[in-house]
């Protein structure tokens, strides 16, 4: 499926990508109101159709994740990225104060040990995150 997302909405597009020459083929299927409950419950968990769900999950590979999936775990993956991004600047303006005082400053005691937590929480989240990588 060689659909690119329009830039800008590489991860929170609904809708399947538009195709050169549109799509030819139709398919009905009919559900009950079970089954069009669970659909909709599984597609908004998702953020994306119905229709995207089933044409998804019914091309992946045997027991693969579909391209939703794949593209939610890398806005988590990004998302972890930039929180580490920002903590280590946190952790170079805390070390500068430091090596010109040679001892932590009292009122950095505090922010140091919550950006030391915020980094054990985001190595953690990352941790998750890959542990949800799909294993070869």
């Amino acid at each position: 499926m060689g659909e690119q997302a329009p830039v800008g909405r590489v991860f929170d597009r609904r809708r399947r990508a538009n195709v050169a020459g549109g799509r030819q083929h139709r398919h009905e299927v009919k559900v009950s109101p079970e089954e069009e409950g669970m659909l909709l419950r599984r597609a908004n968990a998702k953020g994306i159709t119905v229709v995207r769900l089933l044409v998804e999950s019914a091309l992946a590979e045997d027991g693969a994740e579909i391209a939703s999936d794949r593209r939610a775990l890398l806005v988590d993956l990004f998302a972890a990225h930039r929180t580490l991004a920002s903590l280590g600047n946190n952790v170079n303006q805390i070390a500068k104060a430091t090596n010109v005082e040679g001892v932590v400053p009292g009122e950095l005691v505090e922010p140091l040990r919550h950006t030391l937590d915020a980094v054990r929480a985001a190595a953690a989240a990352l941790t998750d995150a890959i542990e949800e990588l799909p294993k070869p």
